[in-house]
């Protein structure tokens, strides 16, 4: 019988339970400021690719478009986003992202190096700039921003 490795030294045990950690902190802190993990997401893409419809917010997302519309309700109440008619197809609105939402952004984007800095705080310089680089590499691997 071979012998395998114990589950918790896989990456993919360790990702996961790193992430759900770290998840869990950044989404405490960011609720003082009134936002979930999902807001934060939707003000990353609008800060990123400009206006976007509710559907290609959604799909861009990987989630229900009806999500967007819950997460857009939210974030208009906080004056975060705007919703505009697209002038290309009046059925349809465009979420844009308000100099509100984009300094709610700057504030989450402070939160989350002041949470990478106590989270690595065990790990050399080098340790720091090498788990970036593999974590940025991975991202990028998948499809996902680096």
């Amino acid at each position: 019988m071979t012998s395998i490795d114990p589950l918790p030294s896989s990456t993919s045990f360790r990702l996961g339970t790193l992430g759900a950690l770290v998840t869990a902190r950044f989404t405490d802190r960011i609720e003082a400021f009134g936002l979930k993990p999902k807001d934060v997401g939707l003000l990353t893409l609008l800060r990123a690719g400009g206006p976007l419809s509710q559907l290609e917010a959604a799909r861009a997302m990987g989630v229900a478009p009806s999500l967007v519309v819950t997460v857009a309700d939210r974030l208009e109440a906080l004056g975060a986003v705007r919703r505009l008619r697209d002038p290309g197809d009046r059925r349809r609105q465009q979420l844009t992202l308000t100099d509100q939402g984009g300094a709610l952004l700057d504030r989450c984007a402070a939160t989350a190096h002041d949470l990478d800095a106590e989270f690595t705080a065990g790990l050399s310089e080098p340790e720091r700039t090498a788990l970036n680089t593999a974590l940025g590499r991975l991202a990028a691997d998948h499809g996902l921003p680096a």
